[in-house]
């Protein structure tokens, strides 16, 4: 009979044990759902705010024709090809110069301190924006994007100049683009003289010498005078 107290008195132990551990992990994830549900509304409410100070500007612009993209941006033309049909794609390499600015037109970077870009489309890290705002482009185009920062530098910035959730103004000169097959045929092509000029530069290896062996030249032989 006091085995079964024992057993018993055990049991109930372990029991509480296990509803106290299962009410102290509840509240842990009732709290991350609730940051997680204020961090989208904040950020909603940010990108709505950027929005709407990007919508007054384009507004107080009555002489630029703003271009609203699905993708969450706008954009105007200041050079536009309209002979050109061929955009840039996956598997080419762009080239083009850009300046940021931020929303209030003051220069953050310069044409000149960024210099001129290849870029690898879809294949290296560039801004959200300007991945898919560089693909909207013909040759020769200037064009200027307004991005919220989403769809810039974000959250962080870029820790020098742009700072946390910063809206700019880029403007993008794209001077050309190829395949990439054809961009390194023709860095084959330019290193090509470069290796003929590296032979010619080399010494001369020394022409063997062959040694003429003299052959003795006998003197013609006098026919003997005929006896009579």
């Amino acid at each position: 009979m006091n085995y079964k107290i024992v057993f018993g008195f055990i049991f109930s132990i372990l029991l509480l044990s296990c509803k106290h551990n299962q009410d102290v992990r509840r509240p842990i994830s009732h709290s991350s759902g609730t940051f997680m549900k204020k961090s989208i509304d904040r950020n909603k409410k940010l990108n709505a705010s950027e929005e709407e100070k990007i919508k007054a500007i384009i507004k107080k612009d009555l002489k630029t024709q703003y271009i609203a993209s699905e993708k969450g941006y706008w954009y105007n033309y200041v050079i536009k090809n309209d002979l050109d049909t061929i955009t840039p794609k996956k598997g080419d390499i762009a080239f083009f110069n850009y300046e940021i600015k931020d929303i209030d037109g003051n220069i953050i970077y310069s044409e000149l301190e960024l210099r001129p870009q290849t870029y690898y489309v879809d294949k290296q890290d560039v801004l959200i924006g300007l991945r898919d705002g560089i693909k909207l482009m013909h040759r020769g185009e200037k064009v200027n994007f307004l991005f919220p920062s989403h769809k810039a530098y974000g959250y962080r910035g870029d820790t020098k100049k742009i700072g946390t959730n910063t809206p700019l103004f880029i403007t993008v000169t794209l001077n050309d683009f190829k395949s990439e097959i054809a961009y390194q045929k023709e860095q084959e092509i330019q290193k090509s003289p470069n290796l003929i000029t590296e032979r010619n530069t080399l010494p001369d290896s020394p022409t063997p010498t062959v040694k003429s062996e003299k052959k003795s030249i006998k003197a013609p032989i006098k026919p003997k005078d005929s006896i009579q």
